[in-house]
């Protein structure tokens, strides 16, 4: 955790707590070792949380893989490497923007303070192995469930109109029954 953040106390030390204890270092150290192979860095491939962080906290190593997969995403000019933290920090977000552009759901990204102050690096996981899986279609290796092809169907104008005329069996029918006879409730008795 960054060293000038009050210690959490409470529920947010629990909440806290819990929230580091889903982050799994054999699963971060794949996750290393594939962006090692993609990248072709050398880098530390340890899965502990303090390596982990020491390897992605300045940004750059995640916007080379970015390049890696699809070259030219992120300028190389605009990769930042200057130790100055908000410097850090923009290179993080040029990685995420660029990861939603290559197929990463908003609900698989971290945020920037996720990693950049070790609040959450269990997200920085989930948000590798989102790009891990989608790595096929880059030309590289994926790793995890290959994932569904898109089947998009287009209907013509009429081919939709022909489908309004058409009763479903799914809607049933009552074959000529009514509602008499039914009571909602309980009856007076006199």
């Amino acid at each position: 955790m960054a060293q000038n953040r009050a210690m959490k106390s409470g529920l947010a030390a629990e909440a806290h707590e819990r929230i580091q204890k889903k982050f799994d270092p054999q699963l971060a150290g794949t996750m290393l070792e594939w962006v090692k192979e993609v990248t072709g860095l050398d880098i530390n491939t340890s899965g502990e949380s303090g390596e982990f962080h020491e390897v992605l906290k300045d940004g750059q190593v995640l916007c080379r893989l970015i390049n890696s997969l699809q070259p030219g995403t992120i300028p190389e000019k605009k990769i930042n490497t200057s130790q100055l933290a908000f410097k850090q920090m923009e290179n993080i977000n040029y990685f995420l923007e660029a990861a939603q552009k290559l197929g990463v759901t908003t609900q698989e990204c971290f945020q920037t303070v996720d990693l950049w102050e070790q609040q959450n690096l269990a997200a920085v996981v989930t948000c590798l192995e989102s790009l891990a899986r989608k790595g096929s279609k880059f030309g590289q290796k994926a790793l995890g469930p290959k994932e569904a092809d898109p089947n998009i169907r287009e209907w013509t104008k009429e081919q939709l109109k022909a489908g309004d005329s058409i009763i479903s069996l799914q809607y049933g029918s009552n074959k000529g029954a009514n509602a008499s006879g039914i009571n909602f409730g309980n009856t007076r008795h006199m």
